[in-house]
């Protein structure tokens, strides 16, 4: 997990594309200029990274799912709860859960826990545009490889 660079799950480790379901991993770094000024004193990773931790689960679900076709985009959270406090070293396991997906929009579920404890949940509603509109198909591929969500989704069969 680097704070600082967005770049929040570190290994993707299964997807089931027939119950629409991703489960992921994170481990929180010891150090990062984030907890220089959240909190001083008392470094705790920002609520907001943690609903882009499970976003980015849920975008990769929707990758998966749609086999690279379309560029999943966050475009809402609703009923967001933060029920921990999340410190550096913490190990995150993240679910996503599709919901539904049609109509170029899809909404998921997700949720953190982390040593079998409750850290938070939400909904999350995300855009999906074709790769063909938006010129990020390499870099989102290249990012799911090194993460895992291409050998699990080759495991899956």
């Amino acid at each position: 997990m680097l704070l600082e660079y967005f770049q929040m799950i570190d290994k993707v480790e299964s997807v089931d594309l027939g119950l629409g379901r991703l489960k992921a991993q994170s481990v929180v770094p010891m150090e990062s200029p984030v907890f220089e000024g959240h909190f001083p004193g008392m470094p705790l990773v920002p609520g907001v990274l943690l609903i882009e931790t499970m976003a980015q689960a849920s975008g990769m679900l929707l990758l998966a799912v749609k086999d690279f076709s379309a560029m999943p985009f966050l475009m809402s959270v609703d009923g967001a709860k933060m029920r921990t406090f999340v410190e550096p070293g913490a190990v995150l396991d993240i679910v996503a859960e599709l919901e539904h997906d049609g109509s170029g929009f899809a909404v998921t579920k997700a949720r953190i826990t982390s040593a079998g404890k409750k850290v938070c949940d939400a909904q999350l509603k995300l855009r999906t545009v074709a790769f063909s509109e938006v010129p990020l198909a390499p870099i989102v591929r290249k990012r799911a490889e090194e993460v895992g969500l291409i050998a699990a989704m080759a495991a899956q069969g």
